[in-house]
């Protein structure tokens, strides 16, 4: 028998371990290698399903590139003087307290040098890489440049220099800085390591050597810092430091020439350091270092100063006019607003009551179903299942409908997950696997009841031959499962219920090719790793010819698919040929244009409905000072499929990409006539044009100098502390404009710090129209301007009649909801448009949804509540088309006795009634109420007897500027909403 000593244990237990620790680390590599490679391989399988692995290939050799590229050079670079420092060690070392400590460092190295110089470096590189990788698109960019054929005013480069070439020479600069700087670290650190600098001691604290080498890597940081001067020059044309963005006069006429003269000083400067190689002693390169700082300091700093108070300031018009003009100039060009139209309108009110009238007749197709109200109101009529799910935030589109394009309110409904209480991997994963069908309504009509006139409805679609679905599946949407393995032989997915089969559904087996096979043992242990979900690899429900579906919203398919591009926050759903396919907007955008005015993207963007909707994705904060919509995109809700149309023909940026990218962008005359139907002005852009001619609709220099007539987008009138939204409408828009009316995406403007309204700004939303993208303003007389969508709210709220007809839709139980209130130009003034909805006021397990109440309509300063548009108009224009005129006698548009006694009963009763309430006083409520009810019908009788008398032969003069009343609302606020 064998007996190990304690000797021999413990040399086979060391000797276990030491070979323990590679197998682990060779473990660590492998599992590290294996989800890299995971990562990746399923990446480029995700692009060869959708087409476009040409994007993810060029983006891999890119980084790659890049990665490999900058972190080559910073590792040789900085390790070339390690080792330059390393042999310029001094042969000698005196004997002192500080070597004596340095030696047990360097005895602790030494043995290690090779391998933890290596290490290190190889980390440097690294960093170095992944940072720099990341900058794939500026390197792109600039290799396949595109002239804007603009040149700026002070230095006459093309825009493109600006945009392209400035950001990757200061990528090249900040890459070489970094390299710089980290080797004269690297070299101080060996070098006092190994004695060539010394703290303590007498004699000199560096040895010649590493005076020279360490001389050279400071002239090469000075010589780097000429370079960053000349470049800051160009970089000018971004100032923040003038009246306006770009290069003012002092950085014109101080910065520029002191730029200029520090990188002259710079040069010199770097050549007294190189000098240190052929000279000993450090007082030349030490007096123009010296030099060079306080040179930064008096020229970049001081004299730029001086010249602003002393020069500037106090004639600071006229020194800026030339630069404010160009500011003005290139903001516009920017940001396309530069065709804006601006016209006067509103200081000549329509008064003759038959032009009113026949202005009235053709008011048709006002949208007073808000889809920014009614999601809860689809989902509760539409959803048919719980298990389905309808946007909070509906979409606006148009359709012909019996002959007539027809201004439609479109949603999907998609899938929310397989029902509680029936859940399991194979139903999450396999059964429940999508949406189904398109349900839209008629955007200027309610059915009875207040509820949405549906075109579209029910599964299956019961549309007759409206708007036909082939594919109502929804297999890739907004609210799609993060995952589905779909179309695999003889799988059943659960299209909708349907009670009049067996099994109590009907079923469908996926057919399209938007997924990437996964009945393989490879592909799904990639995907089961992918996922984190071992179901993938072990279950048997996965049969041949099995697809998994996943990157499924439209939004993040296009972004894959055009990483380049910033995508528009609110996709919507179209149905092209008998295809449901989600179009969405793309931008391109930079920083980088000259003389233009930044903005924050985010903040541009941001209303009540990005603040409040979940399903309208928020902007980042990105700071931009140019936008164009070039690209519209399309995702086959059925197959996936994405498709790039070249949108603006004459973008540089987007051309530049097209050739980084080679046919993956379609041309612009491959979208057929069916798709471009349904194409429309984008929201987010036009929010972005309107906050920039907030100021830049002023083009004449002074005037902007001083602000005047600047505007400021309104608050929502009914959330509080949230810009309200633009809106699509179909409108026509008055002369000199003219022209038949046009789908139209629209906003209002007030007066910086005033309530009332300055301008309303409409843009032709119609793809067919030759007037596309044109911005049109009316601003209004300054003199006398009408009610802004504030005061508008209050006249609602406290009007006699439309208070007691409010007051009525929120009693028994129920609340009322605000819906968009709409601004249109009518009779040479202004009419407001607004849906109140109510909606029981349980919670949400009684699971209350808006239904249309009341239409609110004012004009002048006559104000109506009727159950429909065209009733509420009639009121307001007295039956007539006549608004509110002088004079006296019936008809003439005045209120009669009898209405102001019925409106003054009225608002009597409602004080009482409320007089009541507050006491818990039941019976003094129910008699109140009763006096409410009667005054009502004694109103509206009245109204209707007026309106039948004629009118006289005074003339009309209606007050469409009048500022609404201010008095408070009894019967206290609504619930907002808003559309």
């Amino acid at each position: 028998m064998a007996f190990r000593t304690p000797g021999s244990a413990r040399r086979f237990g060391s000797g276990r371990t030491r070979l323990m620790l590679p197998v682990l680390l060779a473990l660590a590599f492998l599992l590290v290698a294996f989800l890299v490679f995971t990562a990746v391989y399923t990446n480029l399988l995700w692009y060869r399903s959708v087409g476009f692995s040409q994007v993810y290939t060029t983006q891999l050799r890119a980084q790659a590139v890049l990665f490999f590229g900058s972190g080559l050079v910073m590792s040789l670079v900085v390790g070339a003087n390690v080792v330059v420092a390393y042999r310029l060690r001094p042969a000698y070392r005196p004997l002192s307290v500080e070597q004596q400590g340095l030696e047990r460092y360097r005895s602790v190295i030494d043995p290690r040098r090779r391998l933890v110089s290596s290490g290190l470096l190889v980390l440097l590189g690294v960093l170095t890489g992944s940072s720099v990788a990341g900058q794939w698109q500026v390197w792109l960019a600039f290799l396949n440049r595109t002239p804007f054929g603009v040149k700026d005013p002070q230095f006459h480069k093309d825009v493109s220099f600006y945009v392209f070439t400035y950001p990757f020479l200061r990528l090249v600069l900040g890459v070489v800085f970094a390299t710089v700087i980290l080797s004269f670290l690297a070299a101080v650190m060996v070098h006092y390591l190994y004695g060539g600098l010394r703290l303590q001691g007498p004699g000199d604290k560096a040895s010649p050597p590493a005076r020279a080498h360490l001389s050279v890597l400071v002239g090469l940081f000075v010589l780097l810092k000429a370079a960053a001067y000349w470049l800051d020059r160009y970089g000018l044309v971004h100032s923040e430091r003038g009246v306006t963005t770009g290069a003012s006069y002092a950085d014109v006429n101080a910065l520029l020439p002191a730029k200029t003269i520090l990188a002259v000083i710079a040069l010199l400067c770097a050549v007294m350091f190189f000098s240190n190689l052929l000279r000993r002693g450090m007082m030349l390169p030490g007096v123009g270092f010296t030099l060079l700082v306080l040179s930064a300091i008096l020229l970049g700093g001081v004299y730029p100063l001086l010249i602003q108070q002393f020069q500037v300031k106090p004639d600071e018009l006229a020194k800026e006019r030339r630069y404010i003009e160009r500011n003005i100039d290139f903001t516009r060009r920017a940001y396309g607003v530069g065709g804006a139209q601006v016209v006067p309108y509103g200081s000549a009110p329509v008064t003759d009551p038959k032009q009113l009238q026949a202005e009235a007749n053709g008011l048709s197709g006002v949208r007073v179903l808000d889809p920014n109200v009614v999601g809860p109101t689809f989902e509760q009529l539409q959803r048919i299942r719980p298990f389905y799910k309808f946007p909070d935030t509906l979409d606006v589109d148009r359709y012909p409908v019996d002959g007539k394009t027809t201004d439609t309110v479109v949603a999907l409904r998609e899938l929310s997950g397989a029902p509680s209480g029936q859940r399991s991997w194979v139903k999450d994963r396999m059964v429940y696997t999508h949406g189904y069908g398109f349900v839209s309504a008629y955007g200027d009509q309610m059915a009875q009841g207040g509820n949405p006139d549906f075109i579209t409805r029910d599964m299956p679609a019961s549309a007759g031959r409206q708007i036909q679905v082939a594919k109502p599946e929804i297999y890739f949407g907004e609210r799609s499962p993060r995952y589905s393995v779909v179309g695999g032989k003889g799988q059943q997915e659960l299209d909708y219920p349907d009670n009049s089969l067996d099994d109590g559904q009907q079923s469908n087996t996926y057919h399209g090719n938007g997924g990437v096979p996964i009945d393989s043992f490879f592909h799904k242990l990639l995907y089961s790793a992918k996922f984190q979900d071992k179901n993938l690899l072990l279950s048997g429900a996965i049969k041949q010819q099995a697809q998994i579906l996943y990157d499924r919203s439209p939004r993040e398919r296009v972004h894959k698919a055009a990483p380049w591009l910033t995508l528009d926050g609110d996709p919507y759903p179209a149905v092209v040929q008998g295809r449901i396919l989600w179009i969405v907007d793309g931008y391109t955008t930079s920083g980088g244009y000259p003389y233009s005015e930044q903005t924050s993207l985010g903040e541009a963007t941001r209303d009540t409905i990005t603040d409040t909707r979940s399903s309208v994705a928020r902007q980042a904060n990105d700071h931009i000072n140019y936008m164009r919509n070039s690209v519209k995109a399309t995702v086959d809700a059925y197959s996936g499929a994405v498709h790039l149309y070249q949108w603006d023909t004459g973008d540089p940026i987007l051309k530049t990409w097209m050739k980084v990218f080679p046919n993956t962008v379609e041309k612009k005359s491959s979208i057929n006539d069916d798709l471009m139907a349904h194409f429309r002005y984008p929201q987010d852009l036009f929010k972005v044009q309107r906050q920039i001619l907030t100021k830049y609709h002023v083009t004449d220099p002074s005037a902007f100098y001083n602000g005047e007539g600047f505007w400021q987008v309104p608050q929502d009138p009914t959330t509080r502390g949230r810009l309200q939204p633009p809106y699509y409408q179909s409108l026509k828009m008055p002369a000199p404009f003219g022209g038949p009316a046009a789908f139209s995406l629209t906003t209002v403007f007030n007066p910086r710090g005033n309530p009332q309204l300055a301008a309303f700004m409409a843009v032709d939303s119609d793809p067919s129209s030759k007037n596309y993208g044109q911005i049109q303003i009316l601003q209004m007389p300054r003199d006398a301007q009408p009610p802004g969508p504030g005061q508008v709210q209050n006249s609602f709220e406290t009007d006699g009649q439309v208070k007691g007809d409010l007051f009525a839709l929120r009693q028994g139980g129920t609340k009322t909801v605000a819906g968009n209130l709409l601004t249109i130009p009518f009779g040479g003034s202004l009419l407001y448009v607004e849906p109140m909805y109510t909606k029981a006021s349980g919670g949400k397990e009684q699971q209350p949804y808006p239904l249309l109440g009341k239409v609110l309509v004012q004009y002048g300063t006559r104000i109506a509540a009727a159950g429909t548009f065209e009733d509420a108009l009639k009121q307001v224009l007295g039956g007539t088309g006549a608004p509110a005129v002088t004079g006296s006698g019936p008809g003439d548009g005045r209120l009669s006795p009898q209405e102001q006694q019925a409106i003054s009963d009225l608002q009597k009763a409602v004080t009482d009634y409320e007089k009541a309430q507050q006491k818990n006083d039941y019976t003094g409520m129910g008699d109140a109420w009763k006096r409410i009810k009667r005054a009502q019908e004694a109103l509206s009788a009245a109204q209707q007897a007026n309106a039948r008398k004629p009118a006289p032969t005074a003339t009309p003069t209606p007050d469409a500027t009048a500022s609404p009343s201010a008095t408070p609302s009894p019967s206290g606020p609504a619930e907002v909403s808003t559309g």
